[in-house]
């Protein structure tokens, strides 16, 4: 989910990488992976294999099917520039993550960043980037690797398969094709990471919104056990998995709205265009039961691949003793509801519109004294679709005393649009330590803090290496509640989410 600052929506055959190999190239640049030798890029902290493909392209017969494995090759895959991606058009003009839209077919890639493919050892973070699950891209330079890189750790960015194609469930495919496509990206990791330099047991799955999503879903899916050893969420699309009646209702809407039966067979030939075409259609506004449930094309219980939706995976203990780590910005949503406020057209086409509709404002008002009614009902929003579930997951997990570490991010940005807000996407570039990547300076203003960055990626590294961010972050539990609070003084807070607590958790 990323926010668009012009439309007000929520904030994602061939493989055509192959070129000649130049034989003046250091033999260092070349991995073996086990389908076939890649060739990647020298850089100053390492060397980047763009485009690496873990699966067939998702074209033909395999459209909605399963990801297949790739046919293996043996002369040299150059592996310098990124390749396709799954998004043919962003959200809009303007996003807050930079995120490219590639074409070609061969969507099912990794991007991996490694420090030095001859190391043995290295922790690995795989990343799963957001876009509200329709939208998104893993070539964003937001994702690049090389802070990572130089702090030890190799990084793998996923692309996976979006919207329709990805979550819409049809009769005559797997559902959950998306969610597929991340398992076999992880399979990839563990089969072939080790000749990147890294270790397949120390492996930490990662993403932000519905990347996020990704993270919570992976850890109620029975398939991806074992295949990483810790999670962070960040502003996580935590309340999917969705019921499993969702899915069917989101199918059912789909036909009535396009007149095309929600089949793999229907669907299968149909242009990427006029599918596109049809998921806005879909996703349009409606009345009552006729508008597709924000988030609608998500993951969702399938009885197979994902046994429990969100509410059941809170109770039983999703994940068992997996380390997470997961937080959220002060601000989520906060400025999408100043602009719906300033462009009311604009409003009733977001899906944002009907978040936060039918929460207690005089509550809201009690626990955010001050505030304006833009600012209440930006709170609104933000605490209905992202902070409190992912508060009720902390709770969750430390009453059955399951290894959690929150947080909030609430260093307000400078720039135009953005200024005195902590807002949706705004944490990344400290994460990743990438302040000077483009973009950067549009959404944080011209002198973001080095120092909170040093800081937050330093929690990151230690978080991947060892599965906790170091000593001065305690894991969060139910007699202390401590909470790191990062901002121009980070700290770690007791219980700061006290007066919120009896709306999040209503």
């Amino acid at each position: 989910m990323h926010i668009n600052r012009r439309m007000v929506l929520l904030g994602a055959g061939a493989i055509t990488l192959a070129a000649a190999c130049s034989t003046e190239r250091p033999a260092s640049d070349v991995v073996k992976t086990i389908y076939g030798p890649v060739r990647g890029k020298r850089r100053d902290t390492g060397i980047a294999f763009l485009g690496v493909p873990f699966a067939k392209p998702p074209v033909g017969e395999l459209r909605f099917a399963a990801p297949a494995p790739p046919a293996p090759w043996t002369e040299t895959l150059e592996c310098t520039a990124y390749g396709p991606t799954a998004q043919r058009k962003s959200m809009g003009e303007v996003t807050t993550i930079p995120e490219p839209s590639i074409p070609g077919d061969a969507v099912l890639s990794v991007n991996v960043f490694t420090p030095d493919p001859s190391a043995r050892g290295l922790p690995v973070l795989v990343w799963i980037h957001g876009g509200g699950f329709i939208a998104g891209s893993p070539a964003s330079p937001w994702y690049d690797g090389a802070a990572f890189n130089r702090d030890g750790v190799v990084l793998v960015s996923v692309g996976y398969r979006l919207g329709i194609d990805g979550f819409l469930h049809l009769d005559g495919a797997p559902d959950n094709r998306a969610v597929l496509d991340w398992i076999a990206a992880l399979r990839w990791v563990r089969d072939n990471i080790a000749a990147f330099g890294g270790d397949p047991a120390k492996v930490t799955v990662a993403g932000q919104s519905a990347g996020g999503g990704a993270v919570w879903a992976l850890m109620a899916t029975p398939a991806a056990r074992g295949l990483f050893r810790a999670g962070i969420c960040v502003s996580g699309a935590v309340t999917q998995p969705n019921e499993l009646a969702a899915g069917a209702a989101v199918a059912d809407l789909f036909t009535r709205r396009t007149g095309v039966p929600a089949t793999a067979a229907a669907l299968r030939a149909l242009p990427e265009n006029t599918v596109l075409d049809m998921q806005d259609a879909l996703q349009a506004p409606g009345p009552g039961s006729e508008t597709v449930p924000m988030l609608g094309l998500a993951p969702f219980t399938d009885g197979k691949l994902i046994p429990e939706a969100t509410s059941a995976m809170l109770k039983d203990g999703a994940g068992g003793d997996i380390p997470l780590l997961l937080g959220f910005t002060r601000h989520e949503f906060n400025m999408a509801a100043a602009m719906m406020a300033q462009n009311p057209s604009a409003a009733a086409a977001s899906p944002l519109a009907n978040a936060g509709k039918g929460v207690d404002m005089d509550a809201y008002h009690a626990v955010y004294p001050g505030a304006d009614a833009t600012e209440l009902a930006g709170q609104a929003i933000s605490d209905t679709i992202i902070r409190g579930p992912s508060y009720q997951v902390a709770e969750a997990r430390a009453r059955l005393n399951q290894p959690t570490w929150l947080y909030e991010f609430t260093w307000t940005s400078t720039a135009p649009g953005y200024n005195g807000m902590a807002a949706h996407c705004s944490d990344l570039p400290f994460a990743f330590d990438l302040l000077r990547a483009p973009g950067v300076a549009q959404v944080e203003g011209d002198a973001p803090p080095q120092a909170l960055a040093d800081a937050m990626h330093a929690a990151w590294v230690g978080f991947v290496k060892d599965t906790a961010p170091g000593a001065n972050w305690p894991r969060y539990t139910l007699d202390e509640r401590q909470t790191m609070i990062w901002s121009d003084q980070s700290h770690v807070e007791s219980d700061p989410f006290a007066a919120q607590r009896p709306i999040w958790s209503a």
